[in-house]
């Protein structure tokens, strides 16, 4: 190959990559391939390479196998054991915090569609990354009528072993009625957004 067409190849690469990072990236225009399955598995590849090695002994969630057992506290003072506590139904575990613009926005979203399942279906579990005064408040402004669940941010909070590794938020997942990952989804919901995506 001559160096003139190797040279138009690597920048014609170097172009498509920059387009699908700026698409992936671009908070503008995050919709048109963010939005989609493919948008989201090159988006979570993409995070999890570049990011830091998890700490020793932390299971971390792999599609298509069973998630990784979390003991959560309610604001009841109540320990959750997710999936275990909520197995025989699918379950979207919404990692989320106060002072997340996103997270803030995508909520009445969360809420419409907690509202539309039935006793049959899609049980809905916000995961709050935050301080529970900060949470509590939030929640006496901004009610939610599904189960908030506490946890403390860090490099082994709930949704690093989600499969988040870099905490960006708001960040859902998708378990089946056995508790295995079915879905990852970084970034919010758009108004109707969720019940196709847990098909």
């Amino acid at each position: 190959m001559r160096s003139g067409t190797r040279i138009v190849l690597v920048a014609l690469a170097a172009g498509v990559a920059g387009a699908v990072a700026g698409v992936l990236f671009n908070p503008g225009a995050i919709a048109p391939l963010a939005r989609t399955e493919l948008g989201q598995r090159l988006l979570q590849r993409a995070l999890s390479s570049s990011a830091s090695a998890p700490p020793p002994g932390l299971s971390i969630a792999k599609r298509g196998e069973l998630a990784p057992v979390l003991k959560l506290r309610g604001l009841d003072g109540n320990v959750v054991e997710l999936p275990a506590d909520l197995a025989g139904r699918p379950l979207l575990i919404n990692l989320w915090a106060s002072w997340c613009g996103p997270c803030i926005r995508e909520m009445p979203e969360l809420q419409r569609f907690a509202a539309e399942q039935g006793p049959n279906g899609v049980q809905v579990v916000g995961v709050a990354l935050d301080d529970e005064a900060a949470v509590r408040a939030f929640l006496g402004r901004v009610p939610v009528g599904y189960q908030i669940l506490l946890d403390v941010p860090g490099p082994a909070d709930a949704g690093v072993s989600l499969g988040n590794p870099k905490g960006v938020l708001p960040y859902s997942v998708l378990l089946s009625a056995d508790g295995r990952l079915l879905k990852q989804r970084i970034g919010p919901f758009a108004e109707g957004e969720i019940a196709d995506w847990v098909q």
